[in-house]
């Protein structure tokens, strides 16, 4: 955690980065269940993560665990994920360096359609990072197109930072997207617009917990006063039917 926020020294942590706190956050905020996605900075911490995910998943929190796109065995690794249970896996440009649409993850791509998986991409510009276009609705949209099944799940609203061209490229299609650490950063107005404007089944409430507040983010979705079918969509259906818990 001290890492990470000497790395975006203006962003606030709400927790303390343990599941223990996380709980307490769900307790709080009437959350049933909370999906945790891990980050392999380098090929080799694949096994680390792995056992540690097997370790700590429960009823009320589930894992995602993560391949690097440089790890020789990544395609293996997605096997051996899926026979363990996992739903799916996290994939971060930045910190694993890759660009959403080279070649080279294609196999990957491949390999989770093949397995029925998700996988949870960071999209957008990173606070922690300068602004370079690794994941950007375009590219996004590439990728749909190129692997229709490919359960891709965008992250802070399509693409942090970049929601004029979430809005060009991105609302209006079945592309899924989950709404974290965004509402700070742009307008209601645009927001709601947003929200209105994608298909209800393809949006995720995600809170990108310790970095914003549970609570907070709930109030705040419930402020748009959106219609009782999307909200309800949003907040339990989509994911559940994404995890297979309905």
């Amino acid at each position: 955690m001290k890492k990470l926020l000497e790395e975006a020294p203006d962003v606030k942590a709400y927790l303390d980065g343990t599941l223990g706190a996380l709980l307490g956050s769900m307790d709080n905020s009437g959350i049933d269940k909370s999906v945790v996605c891990c980050i392999a900075t380098r090929p080799e911490q694949f096994e680390p993560i792995f056992e540690w995910c097997r370790k700590v998943r429960s009823e009320r929190i589930i894992l995602f665990p993560s391949v690097h796109p440089a790890d020789p065995k990544c395609i293996e690794r997605i096997g051996l994920i899926k026979r363990e249970g996992f739903k799916g896996i996290k994939m971060h440009p930045f910190y694993q360096e890759f660009y959403a649409d080279e070649q080279r993850l294609f196999e990957m791509y491949r390999k989770l359609c093949d397995e029925d998986m998700m996988v949870v991409m960071h999209t957008g510009f990173d606070i922690a990072f300068p602004k370079e276009r690794r994941a950007d609705p375009e590219k996004l949209l590439k990728i749909k197109n190129a692997f229709p099944k490919l359960k891709f799940i965008t992250t802070h609203l399509g693409a942090w930072q970049q929601w004029d061209e979430v809005q060009q490229f991105l609302i209006g299609r079945k592309i899924y997207m989950e709404i974290s650490f965004a509402f700070e950063y742009m307008s209601p107005e645009t927001a709601r617009k947003m929200l209105m404007g994608h298909p209800d089944e393809y949006i995720l409430f995600g809170t990108d917990s310790p970095w914003t507040d549970q609570e907070k983010t709930l109030k705040e979705l419930k402020k748009f006063r959106l219609p009782e079918k999307k909200l309800e969509r949003m907040l339990s259906r989509n994911a559940a039917s994404l995890l297979g818990l309905l």
